[in-house]
């Protein structure tokens, strides 16, 4: 048996709930996507109000109007296979060239696309990107590359941190209240924090040696959420303290909880992709508990990244069943 650093408190929670049925259930609308094997991924809304989405087997980014329900299309033509995209407030969008070792900026209004390359040939799959706070940055991660970077919008200097640990896949990353990033290390039973100062990395270590944290969320008291992929849990961090708490998921340990969003009212939202139907599952911090299950009513196939919209109040998410999403949140 491993001796747990003294520095965690770890607790386990099994959630007496079964996903067979129903919990408080929301409202999900889902719209097909007309394009042919496209894996629609990592909506991401605008200013607007649209809604952008890269396709992943197609490799084009895409847009939909949650008004006139049309999609648009922008092919990429490269075979960049984007993972992720993000609207910036002036309506430009970023992508991740995940297999093209690059990231793409692309201006709707003239259907321009700047491509940034990476400064090394080992940061070969930008994966998963976010702005900071102020939008003078977009920090990513790198899985294979085993970096986590940073590109400075104003003159494109791209910086790259190397995580000490190998193979440690950096996957899904916030930039937490305070403006620090976290990052989900996929690969390991760890997190890890960068300081946007100094650039130094940090990893947390989990309590559990067969974690694998695979996205990540925080709440306004700088709390830190993630689904364990392998385990089938959410788990919680404090980076105050060092305490690590998890709750079984719903469905059990084979249930692979993957999207995560956090909503306004801090409660905490993600899908478990091995279920059939998905399940669209919702967490309270008050009592620490399941409040809500819905299955989604596609199917799912597998939901990989969502985004909440404050403004609206729902969560957007893109399916492998081929469809375009959004969850209606009940007031909080």
């Amino acid at each position: 048996m491993r001796m747990l650093p003294s520095l965690f408190v770890f607790l386990v929670f099994v959630v007496p709930v079964s996903a067979a049925e129903p919990v408080s259930p929301i409202t999900i609308e889902e719209w097909p996507v007309p394009f042919e094997r496209g894996r629609p991924r990592d909506p991401y809304v605008a200013p607007d109000g649209s809604v952008w989405f890269v396709g992943q087997q197609n490799s084009y980014l895409a847009r939909f109007d949650p008004k006139t329900k049309k999609f648009s299309q922008r092919d990429l033509g490269d075979g960049a296979g984007p993972h992720n995209l993000i609207v910036g407030s002036d309506g430009i969008v970023w992508y991740a060239g995940n297999r093209r070792g690059y990231i793409g900026r692309y201006d709707p209004t003239t259907d321009r696309i700047e491509k940034i390359g990476m400064p090394d040939e080992a940061a070969r799959d930008p994966h998963t990107l976010i702005f900071d706070q102020g939008e003078k940055h977009i920090w990513f991660t790198v899985q294979w590359g085993n970096f986590v970077g940073r590109l400075r919008l104003a003159d494109r200097k791209v910086d790259l941190i190397p995580v000490p640990t190998e193979d440690s896949r950096p996957y899904g990353i916030i930039v937490a209240p305070d403006g620090r990033p976290w990052i989900a290390l996929l690969g390991t039973n760890k997190l890890a924090s960068v300081n946007p100062q100094t650039l130094k990395l940090t990893e947390h270590e989990l309590p559990e040696l067969d974690a694998a944290p695979r996205r990540i969320g925080a709440t306004s008291d700088g709390r830190i959420y993630y689904t364990d992929y392998s385990r089938g849990s959410l788990g919680r961090l404090d980076p105050k303290t060092g305490n690590a708490s998890e709750w079984v998921a719903p469905s059990g340990g084979g249930s692979g909880p993957y999207a995560m969003a956090v909503d306004g009212a801090d409660r905490v939202w993600y899908v478990e992709t091995g279920e059939r139907p998905n399940v669209f599952v919702g967490f309270s911090p008050e009592g620490d508990q399941t409040v809500s299950l819905t299955p989604v009513p596609s199917g799912g196939g597998s939901i990989r990244h969502m985004v909440y919209d404050a403004k609206a109040k729902v969560v957007w998410f893109g399916t492998d069943a081929g469809t375009i999403g959004r969850a209606v949140l009940p007031p909080g």
